[in-house]
């Protein structure tokens, strides 16, 4: 098997193993190092390679295997816990909960729109259809679709600021 016979095989799925390593390993670089080594293990047993009847399937569980492995060895316990490619982006319980609580609010002010404004909002801010599409779909003039866009949106600000502003003086 040549150089070139071996990238047209491996080459289309590297992306997919670099990936899964990335998802092991979390570090870019140690997931970078696990590809490299499973290329180089496909490259030293090239010869069997034909007789695989999926290659991709075969190095993917290969670097499984060896992302496992590095995880259980003394290697790791020299891996910091947290990489500097790491980013928290959980948001806190309390901010969650609100969140939550938020959408529940303007999901029940949706649904106490007149029928037009509610199919409007559901189709242009939730299914993120044009003014056009919308207006085809909904037989209306584009400048009417905007226009209960603008109103719905309006009522839905107003419903939802008076909500967050209960009680509060």
């Amino acid at each position: 098997m040549t150089q070139s016979e071996f990238l047209k095989i491996v080459m289309p799925f590297k992306d997919k193993v670099f990936r899964l390593a990335k998802r092991l390993l979390v570090s870019r670089e140690e997931a970078e190092d696990a590809t490299q080594e499973v290329l180089l293990k496909l490259w030293k047993n090239k010869t069997k390679i034909e007789s695989y009847k999926n290659v991709e399937a075969f190095s993917m569980t290969m670097t499984k295997n060896f992302c496992l492995d590095k995880l259980k060895s003394k290697q790791a316990q020299n891996l910091k816990i947290v990489h500097n490619n790491y980013q928290d982006h959980t948001v806190a319980l309390q901010k969650q909960l609100e969140l939550n609580d938020s959408m529940k609010w303007v999901a029940k002010i949706i649904e106490d729109l007149p029928e037009q404004q509610k199919l409007v909002v559901q189709l242009r801010d939730i299914e993120q259809y044009t003014f056009d599409e919308i207006a085809k779909m909904l037989e209306m003039n584009p400048t009417a679709v905007r226009v209960a866009l603008s109103r719905a949106r309006k009522v839905i600000r107003e419903k939802l600021t008076k909500a967050h502003n209960y009680g509060v003086k």
